[in-house]
């Protein structure tokens, strides 16, 4: 019962979720509530709330590795997901809707797309078993992100902390710039691996075995289906919203590896990823809110690991605060530079 009880603590997530339902459904300053919550409210929460290092002891982790409840918590994402993305389609083709709500409105889907699309969909991208999988890829599919399977797995976890990693911004590269590099090079990351993939398996690109291609048929499928219910503008604010949820992706991945790199042992080798290649957060707030997202040197170190039993390292550099207000830092360079610059002299890091 205490197991169970101790999952509770991950249903902190569906708060964003429940403020985007009134949003959907509300006008004026509520269709703003998801926005609020996420980079006013909790990014001030976590300045006065001290980050926590404790890992679990050994008797704890062994329980939570075996309490389905911890993973009952991410199955829920996905009908909730489609059901928030009903209500959104229904929501923003309301007659007379104003410019202000509808912008509203569409950013609260962006947000869902990447917290819950894209977020939760990484976590279970990572579990070995095909129903976790094929949840983690229908996830996905709310976000039009679906190469993310791929590219993620396949390719950033090779290959981040080096510069062949599209998903690992350079040392004093603004994210403005990292995003053109981030969303053109992984969806082209994605397509290398999934064609060097039937290469060996003596099969053409264009084979229907092509991972990749399979992706692209079932969103255009389902963006089809939007677009038929729902007519051309409501499928533009769709698309408006998942490419919302992609950039947050993105915003996250600038923030958890700028500047790190590994040290090269030969010719496009290097060594293996260590705790001290991914950027760390213990704030709370944003860890509970993201699926402990934020402990994401252990992410990279052990990427079998689930979330629930995620580790902090002594040795892995710490963000000064949360995920959220990590993400607004990293929109203004000149401050981004000057707090993270700092904190890589701190951790006496070298730079890519």
């Amino acid at each position: 019962m205490v197991a169970i009880t101790k999952s509770f603590k991950y249903l902190t997530p569906f708060v964003l979720y429940v403020l985007a339902l009134i949003a959907f459904n509300g006008n004026g300053i509520m269709c703003w509530y998801p926005l609020l919550y996420t980079f006013f409210m909790v990014p001030f929460a976590e300045l006065f709330i001290k980050a926590d290092a404790k890992n679990l002891d050994e008797v704890e982790e062994a329980l939570a590795k075996k309490n389905k409840a911890y993973d009952f918590v991410l199955y829920a994402t996905l009908p909730l997901q489609y059901y928030s993305l009903w209500v959104f389609l229904h929501a923003v083709q309301v007659d007379g809707i104003s410019h202000w709500d509808l912008a509203g409105k569409i950013v609260s889907m962006g947000l869902l797309c990447g917290a819950f699309g894209i977020n939760v969909a990484h976590e279970l991208g990572h579990r070995v078993n095909k129903f976790e999988q094929g949840l983690a890829k229908l996830l996905l599919l709310t976000s039009m992100y679906m190469h993310f399977f791929i590219e993620h797995n396949k390719g950033h976890h090779k290959h981040v902390a080096t510069s062949a990693d599209p998903s690992t911004a350079k040392y004093n590269q603004s994210v403005y710039a990292f995003w053109p590099q981030t969303l053109i090079g992984t969806y082209l990351s994605a397509w290398k691996i999934a064609n060097e993939e039937l290469h060996k398996k003596g099969k053409a690109w264009y084979s229907i075995q092509n991972e990749m291609l399979q992706f692209q048929l079932i969103q255009l499928a389902f963006v089809f289906g939007i677009y038929w219910l729902f007519g051309g503008i409501i499928t533009l604010f769709f698309l408006i919203a998942a490419l919302m949820g992609g950039l947050l992706l993105e915003t996250v991945n600038y923030i958890e590896h700028y500047g790190l790199t590994r040290e090269a042992t030969g010719d496009h080798q290097y060594e293996r990823v260590q705790p001290h290649h991914s950027w760390n957060s213990n704030h709370i707030i944003g860890r509970l809110m993201l699926f402990e997202l934020s402990r994401h040197s252990d992410h990279h170190y052990l990427a079998s690991r689930k979330y629930q039993v995620l580790r902090s390292y002594d040795n892995a550099p710490q963000m000064p605060t949360g995920y959220p207000g990590m993400i607004l830092l990293s929109l203004v360079p000149p401050i981004w530079f000057k707090v993270m610059n700092q904190q890589m002299k701190k951790y006496g890091l070298k730079t890519i």
